[in-house]
């Protein structure tokens, strides 16, 4: 593997030559990257805090437990320094699947591009992707539709604000409010339990952060859609898009657990516009809500890595993973349309997720069986390499502890 003048390993390599990937995270996103460039060939480290289900497959070269990002990032940047001459690992690319190491990977890319390539881009291009305060100003200037948010610096501010119920509560940055609370947003009715739920996740905040609150758009997961994007320089080289018909839990979910591709132009051309203005480069999601009172597509948020649900693109004719690899190595990249219709799914989730809906009367068993058929990809499941599968009935309690799903 060669360096550039930089002395990073960033250059196109030799057609003989064949990197490896190390994957950070081996939860059900993170094995589909895991299969996507197993199947080419591509030797794969995988790394993980905890027990994961990445670890069981067949495309696994080597697992090893690494040190919790979000609780010591000196020395899971020591870790992974080491580990890229400990393993003879220079020159390969480095995947994240949550939002803290995107965090942590985009602020550290100087330093780790001594030894890898590293699929996040710095932190000036993440920042508006991390902080949905920076997302919905940057969408603003590009003329993208957002749901109508308030940013209160005070709570005699919060009570003189004219707004109509109702309305969401939800931080700008996902942690420390995530793991403090469980929660992603919180459901407001009125001004008293505003004021109180306010209160309250103030608590749940870092002090240097944000907190939001933003009108609440109805329809349910039925309006909830996404584009999945592999950019260069803000330029779209491949998108899937897909409606996020179910998700855990359904109101305001921590993934979705049922999805189907679908292709809506204008919400296409909305993400392309976004992208573009950061000039973003690698893997993304960008998440809308439609809205019917207005007829517009408004956006949520963007997720600057490999999303939950990325694997319904290979099924889609789109393996964004394996195309991320080859535009990482300086290959030429471009992938045009998909396959409408295909369906997603994650049963350990899934299942569950469609029982309770099914219970409280707002879905119909025959619905949920209807929405089985046709083409589906499983977030889990291969006949290929089964043990994951097997391995993740067997951790579900440990699974749902630790990661709630």
């Amino acid at each position: 593997m060669v360096k550039d003048s930089t002395g990073n390993f960033s250059g196109l390599v030799t057609l003989e030559e064949k990197a490896g990937v190390i994957v950070i995270g081996g939860h059900f996103q993170g094995l589909g990257l895991l299969r996507s460039l197993g199947r080419q060939d591509i030797p794969v480290y995988l790394l993980d805090k905890e027990q994961c289900i990445g670890r069981f497959s067949k495309y696994v070269k080597k697992f090893l437990k690494c040190p919790d990002v979000s609780k010591d990032e000196s020395r899971f940047l020591e870790f992974l320094v080491n580990l890229a001459g400990k393993e003879n690992l220079e020159g390969w690319i480095i995947y994240p699947n949550d939002d803290e190491t995107v965090s942590f990977l985009a602020r550290h890319r100087e330093r780790l591009e001594k030894h890898y390539r590293v699929s996040t881009p710095p932190w000036d291009i993440v920042k508006y992707a991390y902080d949905k305060a920076l997302t919905y100003g940057i969408a603003e200037k590009c003329g993208v539709a957002i749901p109508k948010t308030y940013y209160p610096q005070s709570i005699d501010e919060l009570k003189q604000t004219d707004m109509a119920f109702p309305v969401v509560i939800k931080p700008s940055i996902k942690e420390p409010f995530y793991s403090r609370t469980s929660r992603k947003a919180i459901l407001v009715k009125d001004r008293d339990q505003l004021i109180k739920e306010y209160n309250g996740a103030l608590k749940a905040i870092a002090s240097s952060q944000t907190l939001m609150v933003q009108e609440f758009i109805p329809g349910g997961t039925k309006n909830l859609l996404s584009v999945g994007c592999l950019c260069r320089d803000g330029k779209l080289l491949a998108r899937v898009m897909a409606s996020r018909l179910r998700q855990h839990p359904m109101d305001f979910g921590h993934a979705t657990t049922f999805a189907k591709t679908v292709n809506i132009p204008e919400m296409g051309e909305m993400a392309g516009k976004i992208l573009a203005a950061i000039k973003f480069h690698g893997l993304a999601e960008i998440e809308f809500m439609y809205d019917s009172r207005d007829s517009r597509y408004k956006l949520i948020e963007i997720n600057a890595r490999p999303w939950g649900w990325h694997t319904i693109a290979m099924a889609a004719g789109v393996d964004m993973p394996y195309l991320s690899y080859l535009d990482m190595l300086g290959r030429e990249v471009r992938q045009n349309g998909f396959i409408e219709g295909v369906k997603w799914m994650h049963l350990a989730t899934d299942v569950p997720t469609a029982a309770i809906e099914i219970l409280k009367g707002r879905m119909k068993l025959s619905e949920y069986i209807s929405s089985l058929k046709g083409k589906k990809q499983y977030a889990v499941w291969s006949r290929e390499d089964p043990v994951p599968f097997f391995a993740e009935l067997v951790l579900l309690p440990y699974l749902w502890i630790k990661r709630g799903f």
